[in-house]
């Protein structure tokens, strides 16, 4: 996979509708993952939207997910630029300028599915999610 940059929309409990709203625009792939499947089986948000993203056949990529718990949703300033895909160094390379001066809220580090993943805001108050896929087993 090559790298890919998209935006990635934070929503307040209703990512789900959203994105499936969206799937119908744009006629695209939609896939769903919820914060009980990574782990959060018996909270209040199990079955809330951890990451959703959405592929068209003409080559747009739409991500979005619920706002976790103990964060704030602000209308407006819901949106993150995201960079993902396979190319360790490549993506590596990037967070490191993009965090050079900003500010880390999730250090780049394995998470529990299996990738590595980062949240920073650039030092132009940009917000940026890094995800580096690992090799399926």
């Amino acid at each position: 996979m090559t790298s890919r940059l998209n935006p990635y929309i934070n929503f307040s409990g209703n990512a789900r509708q959203a994105m499936e709203f969206y799937q119908g625009v744009f006629g695209a792939t939609l896939a769903l993952n919820t914060y009980g499947e990574f782990g959060a089986q018996d909270s209040s948000h199990a079955d809330k939207i951890m990451h959703g993203r959405l592929e068209s056949a003409g080559g747009f990529t739409l991500m979005g997910a619920d706002t976790p718990p103990g964060m704030q949703h602000n209308p407006g300033n819901n949106m993150a630029v995201s960079l993902s895909g396979d190319d360790t160094d490549e993506l590596r390379g990037y967070w490191e300028k993009l965090s050079d001066g900003g500010t880390v809220s999730v250090p780049l580090e394995k998470q529990m599915w299996g990738d590595e993943f980062g949240m920073c805001v650039d030092r132009f108050g940009i917000p940026w999610m890094v995800n580096i896929g690992q090799a399926q087993t």
